[in-house]
């Protein structure tokens, strides 16, 4: 999933401000360096989201016969594939 900029710092506020209102929590840095710590996260997921994606379509297209996007059977070997990729990083 893509996301921008301004999205990923949307988020980053509002996991910042959940937290802060939770008793149990105190925080050792000020808010904004977690903040920021929260960006660098969820950008590097989102940066192997997409090597994960682009991964997955690679072997449909190294497939012998060409297999259409958008096709059940696409659908079917990416949903696979990206699995497979899951799997490799203990996700699933």
């Amino acid at each position: 999933m893509r996301l921008s900029r301004e999205k990923i710092l949307r988020l980053s506020h509002l996991a910042v401000d959940a937290v802060a209102e939770m008793d149990e929590v105190e925080f050792i840095e000020d808010r904004n360096t977690v903040r920021l710590e929260i960006v660098r996260i969820l950008t590097d997921l989102l940066r192997e989201e997409e090597r994960m994606e682009e991964l997955a379509r690679q072997k449909i297209l190294s497939q012998k016969k060409p297999i259409p996007e958008g096709s059940t059977e696409w659908e079917t070997l990416y949903r696979k594939y990206y699995s497979d990729e899951l799997r490799k990083l203990g996700v699933e």
